[in-house]
């Protein structure tokens, strides 16, 4: 694979093709994936042009066989090759055209997997914009920009199910936007080590019991 080509970590590409980080493991190990659409060199990496691919052999199981699906995978797959560097996804092939495949009887249109992918790696972009390491700002902890926010907090947040509303009222920077950015970002980039709790604590909670446990005496 040429060296030139943007390549994205496996938690990269799962939020580009909207799959799990253990689906885009699956599609390596498994050979589904034609090997110059990845790497495995230095670590795990894939060519953003492989996310519509990837995406749409987990998203269209119910519809075809693996068989079928691997196989139209790698007819798709020789229309990608070493001009495909610096450009994006639909790039070159930007009619739905440019996405179908014909295979006998079967004609299936990739060009949904291949917009949504486009969406996802322009939203991937823009939270890398978004958010900001600064030894400075609390330790260098990812804030989002122009603030001392922590990224990970508001995307923890959002994992608990916390209402947007109650984000933004805990965080009056924010709008849903920089919430959904922030997200993105987090299932990304996930953080090194234990995972942190939100500083934000939930209102409205009840206390349903003040029973208090006594110590163990050391013998």
């Amino acid at each position: 694979m040429p060296a030139d080509l943007e390549l994205l970590t496996p938690p990269e590409a799962a939020v580009v093709a909207q799959v799990t980080v253990r689906d885009i493991h699956r599609v390596i190990d498994e050979k589904i994936l034609p090997e110059h659409l990845y790497t495995v060199e230095g670590g795990r990496r894939l060519h953003v042009t492989a996310c519509p691919l990837v995406g749409f052999y987990f998203h269209a199981a119910d519809a075809l066989t693996a068989e079928e699906r691997g196989k139209l995978i790698r007819r798709v797959s020789e229309r990608i090759g070493p001009e495909a560097a610096h450009k994006t996804i639909t790039h070159g092939r930007s009619r739905p055209a440019d996405w179908t495949v014909h295979d006998g009887f079967l004609t299936v249109s990739l060009w949904d997997f291949a917009t949504s992918a486009e969406h996802r790696h322009a939203k991937l972009a823009e939270a890398r914009r978004m958010v900001v390491e600064d030894s400075e700002i609390l330790d260098g902890t990812p804030v989002i920009r122009g603030t001392r926010i922590p990224v990970y907090d508001v995307a923890a947040s959002v994992a608990a199910g916390l209402p947007r509303e109650r984000i933004r009222s805990a965080y009056p920077r924010l709008d849903d936007h920089k919430i959904e950015l922030a997200t993105i970002y987090a299932e990304a980039t996930p953080p090194r080590g234990r995972p942190r709790r939100p500083l934000m604590p939930g209102s409205g909670l009840k206390v349903v019991s003040e029973r208090k446990v006594a110590r163990r005496r050391r013998a």
